[in-house]
């Protein structure tokens, strides 16, 4: 079984993006649910949601405390909620942020993590790009498909058509994409040897 946990705030589309992320793990072949995690219901306010997803039947329903993955939506988050608590060695972190983990103060945290396994980008900067709305899910959504290879980009988009209609739809594809062939570029990078 597979674990994400969702870090964000009210009002960036926290619990539409674990919804998304499993149908488009559901549109995959696999088992898959997903759920809020609710404190304080405003705009702004922490949130999170997770998504499980496995071959077989998923019987377990309680907020997953060992995630193998986090996304996180927003990085004010980061020295403000202990986002990271259980996160399983090997793990992966993806990050809505222009700057680098070692930027965000997190180079000693993330020393021991497969380099392969981190990606920041910039999701907020392409929701608004493509949808013009602040709201990352989406892009994160494209970008967890190439960094994990779990789930398709053609399953993000699928989902993505099954969520919303019209230009709205067609934007959060086109912000998909983006955010994909941007994770699939600096994968690359992570991969190259070193001179």
């Amino acid at each position: 079984m597979f674990q994400v946990r969702i870090h964000g705030r009210g009002g960036q589309g926290v619990v539409t993006g674990a919804e998304m992320l499993s149908i488009a793990a559901f549109l995959g072949g696999r088992h898959a649910q997903a759920f809020p995690s609710f404190g304080s219901e405003r705009t702004g306010a922490p949130v999170v949601a997770f998504c499980r997803m496995d071959d077989k039947e998923i019987r377990l329903r309680e907020p997953i405390m060992e995630p193998d993955a986090l996304i996180i939506q927003d990085p004010t988050l980061l020295h403000q909620v202990d986002v990271f608590s259980g996160l399983k060695k090997g793990g992966y972190i993806l990050i809505n942020t222009i700057r680098s983990f070692d930027q965000l103060g997190l180079g000693e945290f993330v020393k021991d993590f497969k380099p392969e396994r981190l990606l920041t980008v910039p999701a907020t900067e392409l929701a608004i790009k493509h949808v013009q709305r602040a709201v990352p899910n989406v892009p994160l959504l494209g970008a967890f498909a190439a960094l994990s290879q779990l789930i398709s980009l053609q399953a993000v988009q699928a989902a993505i058509q099954q969520k919303f209609r019209g230009s709205i739809a067609q934007g959060n594809m086109a912000a998909a994409r983006e955010a994909f062939d941007s994770a699939k570029e600096q994968g690359k990078l992570a991969e190259a040897p070193h001179a």
